[in-house]
């Protein structure tokens, strides 16, 4: 792999992860107070918003190194493909606001764009899961890595699983 290939991969995937680290995870951190009332709306017990919370960092952190190092990357991206969209469900409930049709100031709207967007995300760390493998690939080794920064991985079928 060229040193340019190098960055470009490192690059993409950087824009796919920097959301969660370090500008997400560095939020909880410094208005933890805040992140766990935010979390405090689905679960209203203090302890079980702030072991929530603390879930929600640990995957905010370790899953983007991950992905960015390759290491069982593809397990890592199936967890945050998992998060966003659990995120999306919990945070991000348009239809609850009663005002989606109010018109461009509504805030279901609002939340409307947001749950798409994480369901977006969702299908880019899916993407990395799978990418031209099949889902039995997967299956058979979720801790396997693609391999993102190997010159390997650029041929047909990156990663491919062959059986033995």
């Amino acid at each position: 792999m060229t040193g340019l290939s190098f960055i470009v991969v490192l690059v993409v995937r950087y824009l796919l992860v920097m959301l969660f680290f370090p500008f997400s995870a560095l939020d909880k951190i410094f208005n933890f107070k805040g992140a766990v009332a935010q979390a405090q709306q689905v679960v209203p017990a203090r302890s079980a918003a702030t072991l929530m919370l603390m879930t929600g960092l640990l995957v905010e952190i370790i899953m983007p190194i991950c992905i960015l190092t390759g290491y069982a990357d593809r397990l890592a991206a199936l967890i945050m493909a998992g998060y966003c969209m659990m995120t999306a469900i919990l945070f991000k409930q348009f239809w609850a606001t009663g005002d989606f049709w109010a018109g461009s100031d509504s805030k279901g709207r609002g939340l409307f764009w947001d749950f798409l967007k994480n369901f977006s995300l969702a299908g880019g760390f899916l993407l990395i899961t799978l990418g031209s493998l099949t889902l039995s690939s997967f299956l058979h080794d979720p801790l396997s890595s693609t391999h993102p920064y190997s010159s390997a991985a650029y041929g047909p079928v990156a990663g491919a699983y062959s059986a033995p």
